[in-house]
């Protein structure tokens, strides 16, 4: 189990608590400025909280050794920046390091699983957005984490990559991998996740099922906005108005 104990960072985040369970794919979704970026990096060991902990299998992260926790959590940015015209086979084997082996397999897997095979030996500089956002993908996954950690993964991708990145997600889910993403797009995380975490203002505005944390009243709540679901549970659409 990876939890947020009571975390709190000045101006970010405010007594934020949340059990998050392996096996399973947890969206925590907020307005602009909720926290939800803070939290993931938090999670990720990367932002040190001023109180509370963050616990990975029970034991505080900031005590599990370097290389422990970088084989346990794999943590893809928000931004597809990729510092160093490498290619993306390269930036795929990045992920191994905290293994110390070449993981070739694994490297192969993850690059098939992002699509990115067929750029294998592409240089990141002539990559466009949505490509970069891949092959960083193909780096965490190359690394076998038993967390994923993502901070808004589906934003530069087009609808048939969106679809593919979920799929490739769950999969990683069913095989007992806990996966965490931030997601903007509410019904994505209504027709995906397995539990929602609702931030707002730095406070955990609700947490459950997708139903019950992004229920009408909820959405009006946090987002300000009226809100009503269409459709059958998988398949939902939103319909907002102000």
């Amino acid at each position: 189990m990876l939890a947020a104990a009571n975390l709190a960072i000045t101006g970010r985040l405010e007594h934020v608590s949340a059990a998050l369970e392996p096996g399973t794919i947890t969206a925590i979704c907020g307005p602009n400025g909720a926290g939800k970026s803070t939290l993931l990096s938090a999670l990720a060991g990367l932002l040190a909280p001023d109180s509370g902990e963050v616990l990975l299998d029970g034991e505080p992260l900031d005590v599990t050794p370097p290389r422990q926790r970088a084989q346990a959590l794999g943590y893809l940015p928000q931004s597809a920046e990729i510092a160093w015209d490498v290619s993306v086979a390269s930036i795929a084997a990045l992920g191994r390091l905290p293994h110390r082996d070449r993981g070739k397999f694994a490297i192969a897997k993850a690059l098939a699983a992002t699509d990115m095979a067929d750029f294998a030996a592409r240089p990141a500089s002539t990559l466009s957005g949505g490509e970069k956002a891949r092959a960083l993908l193909a780096r965490v996954l190359a690394g076998e984490p038993r967390w994923i950690l993502a901070d808004e993964p589906l934003a530069a991708l087009d609808l048939a990559h969106q679809l593919n990145l979920l799929a490739v997600l769950r999969r990683e889910a069913e095989a007992g991998t806990g996966v965490v993403i931030v997601v903007h797009d509410l019904a994505l995380a209504m027709n995906h996740a397995d539990r929602v975490v609702v931030l707002d203002e730095g406070k955990v505005a609700a947490e459950g099922t997708p139903a019950e944390a992004l229920s009408p009243e909820i959405i009006a709540s946090v987002w300000g906005v009226e809100a009503r679901w269409l459709g059958e549970p998988g398949a939902r659409a939103l319909v907002t108005r102000m």
